[in-house]
């Protein structure tokens, strides 16, 4: 019998083909830097199957991630109400997230990370494209600022994550969610829409 060549006929292994593909060209190259045709060929299916089965760019990663959750519906919502507050409406929903029921799975693709660096790279990118970037786009904040809020942000939000969820630092993981927001937002907001801090160069010219 003669084997056939070209495009996989869409299956199950052409879904699992197209993930693993997605899953090297992200960690490799980053999400903007990755088109769906480039994973299609990558996968050695036709464009449309990706489409097929996961609709968006945004949504195959997200399929990649195994994310149990889409921060293009929560992240909105959560931004919604007065830009001073929210800082603190942005650690009420991480909080909401991992102490949900979808906790245990991000809380997995935590732990990977930090023994894992495909793994590692992947939940970087799901944090500052996914969540962060459409954070500060909500906010308005200025792009040339909004690398480095970001990542100030991101300090606070890994800090918790990590004491609360994976080294479990008493009485944080018993502390009821309420007091961390009122504790930690400040910080996320001043990170978010205070003015930054002068350079070292700068300083050093107005001492």
């Amino acid at each position: 019998m003669v084997r056939r060549s070209g495009r996989r006929p869409g299956n199950q292994d052409t879904r699992s083909s197209i993930l693993e593909a997605a899953r090297t060209a992200f960690a490799e190259k980053g999400f903007d830097r990755v088109s769906v045709r480039a994973i299609a060929a990558d996968a050695g299916v036709d464009a449309a199957l990706v489409h097929h089965y996961f609709g968006t760019k945004d949504k195959l990663f997200l399929a990649v991630m195994n994310a149990p959750i889409n921060p293009a519906e929560l992240v909105p919502q959560a931004l919604q109400g007065p830009r001073g507050q929210a800082g603190e409406r942005l650690v009420r929903l991480v909080l909401s997230i991992w102490d949900s029921p979808a906790g245990a799975a991000a809380l997995a693709v935590f732990r990977s990370a930090l023994s894992n660096e495909w793994t590692a790279r992947l939940l970087r990118e799901f944090v500052i494209v996914q969540v962060l970037r459409r954070a500060v786009t909500e906010l308005a904040i200025d792009p040339a600022e909004a690398p480095l809020r970001a990542g100030l942000v991101a300090t606070q939000m890994a800090g918790l994550i990590v004491t609360r969820y994976v080294l479990k630092i008493e009485p944080l993981p018993s502390t009821d969610p309420e007091l961390l927001v009122a504790a930690i937002g400040p910080n996320v907001q001043r990170f978010l829409l205070d003015p930054l801090p002068a350079s070292v160069d700068n300083r050093a010219e107005l001492s």
